[in-house]
């Protein structure tokens, strides 16, 4: 069975209102978020149905889509609540399902029969086989697991019809697509319901090894250079790879970060726009410029591996020494307005920034500046030179105009 190939759609997260709508005018073409109930981030500022509803019609009016997680590993007590939700879903008039669990899957088939369903990565798609089967139980779209190399994935494509769609980008989970049982083990927040504390990023003292049938009889564990972070996953990021994935027939390229901050999204949100249109417009001469990892590093991750697109992950894919992210630039603002008569730039600030230091700006249709704050007011025109306050709203000039939703950002010094 062979493919027609398509142009891949830019799946970008949406932690909340304002990063859905960066995501959307950064260059994504469809958004998934998570309600209050039955997603598996609850620590992310998620969408009441008035704000999924709010958020599909702003996407739908940029011609983008809005899909919804309801991805949990379902209790009872989850079935018992979840046909009411589902019609407010349909009601919000999103796009499409993200679905794990069979008995939710069944209970949307029976209760919003015409609602497109995709499934969900947490359901571990790793062979054709699974495929066919969700595409005769009516799937639209499955997300392929994260463990899958691209030969696998075209292999899958070959062999089947439905579409499909791949992470590129993002934090990888240390267990097999994130069915994990260490934080509720660890903490009584369970992972597959929602609740992960992401425990296998914490710091684990091991020093001795014994067997359970030895008693007694210890191994001495010495910890090295490499510390014990023995579960740290490096960050996915396939961007080097989009030929790969484009001729494998994935139609929806998916970053990962729904808890992440409005900088991480939009600017990756920004580098792979311009990565998909340059691969789908010439996929023989396609190429990484250096220019966009540098962009990749601006913003806050773990160091990069392609996890098991390639080859299987070995002890290179881990970060031993720490749990930290690291990035080359903080963000300090976002630009609000601009008034071209007054020549000013209106601006809301995230972090500390001062007047005359050194900056940047990311503009929604992917180019950077060089910016530096002048003539700083505050709302009621008091002349300024700092805004150290949450979110304060300030003004400086600037003779260029500058597109709202524009983000400030600064280099990192490092000490």
């Amino acid at each position: 069975m062979s493919r027609n190939l398509v142009k891949p759609e830019l799946l970008a997260p949406a932690g909340n209102m304002e990063k859905g709508k960066m995501a959307l005018l950064y260059g994504a073409d469809a958004i998934y978020l998570g309600g209050k109930l039955f997603g598996l981030r609850a620590f992310a500022n998620n969408f009441s149905l008035e704000e999924i509803a709010e958020m599909a019609e702003y996407a739908h009016s940029l011609g983008k889509k809005v899909y919804v997680t309801v991805n949990i590993f379902a209790h009872n007590e989850d079935i018992d609540r979840l046909p009411d939700y589902l019609r407010g879903l349909q009601q919000a008039k999103v796009d499409a399902l993200l679905i794990s669990d069979f008995g939710v899957w069944s209970t949307a088939r029976q209760v919003v029969p015409d609602m497109p369903l995709h499934v969900s990565t947490q359901a571990n798609t790793t062979n054709y086989a699974a495929v066919q089967a969700w595409e005769q139980l009516g799937a639209e779209r499955v997300v392929l697991a994260r463990e899958l190399s691209l030969a696998e994935i075209s292999e899958i494509s070959e062999k089947t019809s439905v579409e499909l769609e791949t992470f590129v980008h993002g934090a990888m989970c240390i267990s097999y697509s994130g069915r994990c049982l260490l934080s509720a083990y660890l903490t009584g927040r369970d992972g597959n319901r929602g609740a992960c504390t992401q425990a296998c990023r914490w710091e684990y003292n091991m020093y001795k090894l014994g067997e359970q049938k030895r008693p007694g009889e210890y191994f001495d564990l010495e910890e090295d250079e490499r510390g014990t972070y023995v579960m740290n996953s490096k960050d996915l990021c396939l961007i080097e790879y989009l030929p790969e994935l484009m001729r494998a027939g994935v139609c929806s390229l998916k970053i990962e970060g729904r808890m992440k901050s409005v900088h991480y999204v939009a600017t990756v949100v920004s580098v792979y726009r311009k990565a998909i249109d340059q691969c789908w417009a010439d996929m023989e001469h396609y190429s990484v410029p250096e220019a966009w990892i540098t962009e990749l590093n601006k913003v806050s991750h773990r160091q990069y591996t392609t996890g098991f697109a390639v080859a299987k992950p070995d002890r290179n894919a881990q970060v031993y020494t720490s749990s930290k992210y690291e990035q080359t630039h903080d963000f300090v603002g976002i630009v609000t307005g601009y008034d071209a008569e007054k020549k000013r730039a209106y601006f809301e600030q995230r972090n500390n920034v001062k007047a005359g230091e050194p900056l940047e700006l990311l503009m929604p249709d992917g180019s950077t500046m060089p910016f530096v704050l002048t003539e700083m007011l505050d709302e009621a025109g008091t002349s300024i030179d700092c805004a150290p306050h949450a979110q304060q709203k300030f003004s400086a000039a600037s003779d260029k105009p500058l597109l709202q939703f524009s983000l400030l950002r600064r280099k990192v010094v490092k000490e």
